[in-house]
């Protein structure tokens, strides 16, 4: 198992076994971003598709949760906020 110095963490960490993505940003998560902070985007990603309802199928979809990877990995740019305020009070 190799480890990273992880941008995101910054702690010393499992590396992914493989680029997420067939692209740059795939190759510089690889090289940067730690397993443990990968697990924690897609978490993250879940949250994003359930509450936009986003259809990942879509160029739009795809492209917003591109936007929200960089940001939540790398800081680059701004994230969307998921809003928890009702989270709990919602009944059926």
């Amino acid at each position: 198992m190799t480890e990273l110095s992880c941008e995101r963490c910054g702690n010393q960490r499992a590396a992914l076994d493989a680029a997420p993505f067939r692209d740059e940003l795939g190759e510089r998560i690889r090289r940067n971003i730690c397993q443990t902070c990968w697990d924690e985007w897609l978490k993250r990603q879940m949250q994003l598709i359930n509450h936009y309802a986003l259809d990942v199928r879509t160029a739009e979809a795809r492209e917003f949760l591109r936007r929200n990877v960089e940001a939540f990995l790398f800081g680059a740019g701004e994230a969307d906020d998921i809003d928890t305020s009702q989270e709990g009070k919602i009944t059926w």
